[in-house]
């Protein structure tokens, strides 16, 4: 049965950790993101659960890293400049191997930049976000819809691997209400982790919960064994195509400008122009093989972000250079319009003919 009720989506993120078992938030307030906060504040005591606004961001994310360990799910959230605060946070997360999830409600930048949306924080998340040789999962949502659905997905991968998981979304997706179906509930599993530190009672092994290795041959080893998880990890890389079976001309984007970018492909459709568009779900694992097949057929990729252009460099990654990449694209808070977008796709088209 479905549950639908009108929110923004930070309100429906917020609600989804709490369907999907997360008891304990630690936040500190900073725009466009602050919703989460307010929410969690006025739910978390009525379920039990904990709601704490912690002095700074840096120890926001250092009571994540403390609830972990302890094996309960739970989360932080905050926007651009809070995030590079929190950043040596998730670096003794992935030391330590510990799962959570971590929000980041994307303004203008660099610096305090703006409270406008953007992308431009897209290397920081999908380069590891801290010191050291480590990912974060990054889910990027088009929908307040998907903001509710994908942080439920977080946890449970966060749990699933033992990783931070990130919702990497928007100052816009943030704001803007749309009717979300509410009725998911998150799966929690009822077995222990045997690696949280719950207490021996004399019953097991102590557990020891550490990111500091001072032995080099150690630490490398370790590291070795994290990235075959990250290869397991890449298995999960997903996309919503639109369009793409006889498209020669394949727009790339993510979270609100995948929604622009559709509106753009409808009017380039009207005009005989054969375009589509791949929206990567996963920014980490970034989707090369979808990516490289797209390639194989197409004659022209657009890559549209807010940002001076970052995700276009996994886009020329993954198709290793076979296709001309062009750079459509607004930063420090302005958002590109369908027109533009449009325009972007006939001048590509006309390079193809040509």
């Amino acid at each position: 049965m479905t549950e639908k009720v009108l929110m923004k989506g930070n309100e429906a993120l917020a609600e989804a950790a709490l369907r999907a078992g997360c008891r304990h938030f630690f936040g500190y307030p900073i725009t466009p993101q602050t919703e989460v906060a307010a929410y969690m504040a006025k739910r978390m005591p009525k379920i039990s659960g904990t709601y704490l606004q912690a002095e700074s961001e840096i120890a926001a994310i250092n009571m994540v890293l403390g609830a972990s360990a302890a094996g309960v799910r739970a989360m932080t959230s905050s926007s651009s400049p809070g995030i590079s605060l929190k950043s040596e946070g998730l670096s003794y997360l992935a030391g330590c191997d510990l799962p959570a999830v971590v929000v980041n409600i994307q303004r203008g930048g660099p610096g305090l930049g703006g409270i406008r949306p953007s992308q431009s924080d897209y290397f920081q998340a999908t380069r590891s976000g801290g010191h050291g040789d480590f990912h974060l999962i990054v889910l990027a949502p088009d929908t307040v819809q998907e903001m509710f659905d994908l942080t439920i997905e977080a946890f449970e991968l966060a749990d699933q691997y033992r990783m931070t998981a990130m919702i990497l979304g928007d100052g816009m997706l943030g704001q803007v209400m749309e009717p979300v179906d509410i009725s998911r509930e998150g799966t929690v599993s009822t077995v222990a982790k045997q690696w949280a530190l719950t207490g021996t009672k004399g019953t097991r092994k102590k557990n020891i919960i550490n990111s500091l290795y001072l032995n080099e041959e150690e630490l490398e080893m370790l590291n070795f064994k994290r990235f075959e998880k990250y290869a397991e990890v890449e298995k999960i890389a997903r996309t919503e195509e639109y369009f793409i079976d006889d498209a020669d001309v394949i727009v790339v984007a993510y979270g609100i400008c995948a929604r622009i970018a559709k509106n753009a492909i409808d009017e380039a459709r009207k005009k005989g122009i054969k375009a589509g568009l791949i929206r990567p779900v996963t920014l980490w694992p970034f989707p090369k093989l979808q990516l490289k097949a797209a390639a194989a057929k197409a004659k022209a990729f657009i890559v549209v972000e807010m940002s001076m252009g970052q995700m276009i460099e996994d886009v020329e990654l993954s198709i290793r250079c076979s296709r001309p990449v062009d750079l459509c694209n607004r930063t420090g808070g302005m958002v590109p319009t369908p027109d533009e977008v449009l325009a972007a796709i006939e001048k590509a088209a006309r390079a193809e003919r040509s």
